[in-house]
């Protein structure tokens, strides 16, 4: 089969954009001939002619080189395996992107948005992945607040603050107060009373992603995944819902290496790991709860954690960083969380005490030997 290129493009439209959408003739056809079942109807869903719809057909198989409908008299047109081949595969490649493609089209909307207004308060935030945090940058615009957002690791985000690339970091941790080695050393050499203060963001549920099993109604934990044959897909290094996992497993007595796949090849965003899951290349894995019903999977809770912000003491008092704490104090931010299953907002906007926030930075590692 000859190789077939592809070509990125994008566009300004009066209207705006929600999410990682990122338009494209052949899959808008193939999703509404799937869920459709006849060119008439898919035509119709798409406000387009039967003709139009035939002909852009025929174009894509002749580019393609491949046949994309089924067709049986008297019968719904079926996508072929190819066509949905094609389909998944665009899917979980979009969604792995997730993260990617949100900060690109960020970083377009603010050379629109300062060629437009070079007034305009801009606010660059390096921050760990979160399904709430598109919102806030849309929420924010509306007081005319530019979130530049770059999602990273926890600790990625942190390491950012520290070097002058941004702002505001975001990163999250659950409720620690017996401490932990895992977040300690990951995050403690990042994190200084007296220099960081942290802005309170959200709250959500984390637990593990799963495929219909029968195993939600048992509980299943970290610790059933040894021997049980199932595959799970883990987060990046560094994340973290990585260090979370770490944590637990490390609290239970679990060996990573005794789960199947825990060390091998992660994603890097929890709807890149739902997606694995649901196109059955995994069957397990961790995230939060609603990217699990974003793609249909169970979901079993293991912790809640907190989603924290935050800058430098002498960012605090900025314009920018005043903007963004008077949109997570606004009525409209648990507003928006509401379509997010698992998520809330207590202390949204308030400055918190390192400390307090985090008990567990006076953690101590035991020395070796006591």
């Amino acid at each position: 089969m000859q190789t077939r290129g592809i070509h990125l493009q994008y566009s300004f439209e009066s209207r705006g954009q929600r999410g990682p959408e990122v338009e494209n003739p052949l899959f808008d056809l193939l999703n509404k001939l799937q869920e459709h079942g006849s060119i008439r109807h898919a035509a119709t869903a798409m406000g387009a002619s039967y003709r139009h719809v035939w002909g852009s057909l025929k174009h894509w198989e002749q580019v393609l080189g491949e046949p994309l409908v089924h067709w049986t008299q008297g019968q719904a047109a079926r996508l072929t395996p190819f066509a949905q081949r094609l389909l998944i595969a665009e899917r979980q490649a979009r969604t792995r992107m997730t993260p990617h493609i949100e900060a690109l089209r960020a970083e377009l909307e603010h050379v629109l948005a300062q060629a437009l207004d070079g007034g305009q308060l801009v606010l660059e935030v390096f921050a760990s992945h979160d399904l709430g945090l598109p919102l806030l940058r849309e929420l924010a615009l509306q007081r005319q607040l530019h979130i530049g957002l770059r999602f990273a690791g926890s600790v990625d985000a942190l390491r950012a603050l520290a070097q002058g690339r941004c702002t505001v970091a975001g990163f999250h941790v659950p409720h620690l107060p017996d401490g932990s080695p895992v977040f300690a050393a990951a995050l403690k050499p990042l994190l200084k009373p007296g220099l960081h203060k942290l802005i309170g963001c959200l709250r959500r549920q984390q637990g593990l992603m799963l495929r219909g099993s029968g195993l939600v109604d048992r509980r299943l934990s970290l610790s059933d995944l040894p021997g049980s044959g199932l595959r799970f897909v883990n987060r990046q290094s560094g994340s973290g819902t990585r260090l979370l996992m770490d944590h637990l497993l490390q609290a239970a007595g679990v060996d990573p290496a005794s789960i199947g796949g825990y060390l091998a090849r992660p994603e890097d965003s929890h709807l890149a790991v739902a997606a694995a899951i649901a196109s059955g290349q995994a069957d397990v894995g961790p995230g939060i709860e609603a990217a699990a019903r974003e793609f249909g999977l169970d979901f079993v809770p293991l912790t809640e954690e907190d989603y924290y912000l935050v800058c430098l003491k002498d960012a605090l008092d900025s314009a920018p960083v005043r903007a963004l704490r008077a949109a997570l104090e606004s009525p409209e931010w648990p507003e928006a969380l509401q379509s997010l299953p698992g998520y809330a907002a207590p202390d949204a906007g308030q400055v918190l005490s390192l400390t307090k926030a985090l008990p567990w930075w006076h953690f101590k590692t035991p020395k070796k030997g006591r």
